[in-house]
């Protein structure tokens, strides 16, 4: 699997799944109107640190990974899929894509991603590609108020992968 990098008319397939967001860390990204939608992917098209995830057969979008750059040798990572597509592998199949990418061509000697303690299947992917939990921030951001307007802070755990521990895993 390659990775693609986003183009602009995928904006509709993206739109669905931001229209209703179901992790907080992404409610901000709330989509509501074609013009927003429109306007997201134009950003997110010009910027390769967010990456596409189609289905191979058809050219669906099916999900989003992401990275950030954070020091000399080291990557933010993240994903985002449709609901539909969920327990099928993709999101397995396609940040190993993103690992190899950044280890291999960006040359990462680290990657770590946050998850909130409520996102039970990004923590099991975590796991399963070989990430570390390496802790948990008590109550270390919010994305949502609650009914008088005041932040929810979110309990965050940070996995982290090493490209050594990565390159051991595909012996």
């Amino acid at each position: 699997m390659g990775l693609i990098f986003y183009r602009l008319e995928y904006y509709i397939a993206w739109a669905r799944y931001l229209s209703n967001p179901r992790v907080n860390c992404f409610r901000g990204e709330k989509i509501t109107t074609h013009e927003e939608a429109i306007s997201e992917a134009k950003k997110k098209s010009e910027d390769d640190s967010h990456i596409a995830v189609l289905l191979n057969d058809d050219e669906n979008l099916i999900g989003e990974l992401f990275y950030f750059y954070e020091e000399p040798d080291t990557y933010s990572i993240g994903w985002n899929f449709n609901e539909q597509y969920e327990g099928r592998g993709y999101a397995g199949e396609s940040a190993k894509a993103l690992f190899q990418y950044l280890f291999n061509e960006k040359r990462a000697r680290r990657l770590y991603a946050y998850v909130e303690d409520d996102n039970y299947r990004s923590q099991k992917l975590c796991e399963k590609l070989g990430m570390r939990k390496e802790g948990c921030f008590l109550e270390f951001i919010s994305f949502i108020k609650d009914e008088n307007g005041i932040p929810k802070y979110e309990n965050t755990f940070q996995y982290a992968l090493l490209k050594k521990e990565w390159e051991k895993q595909q012996i």
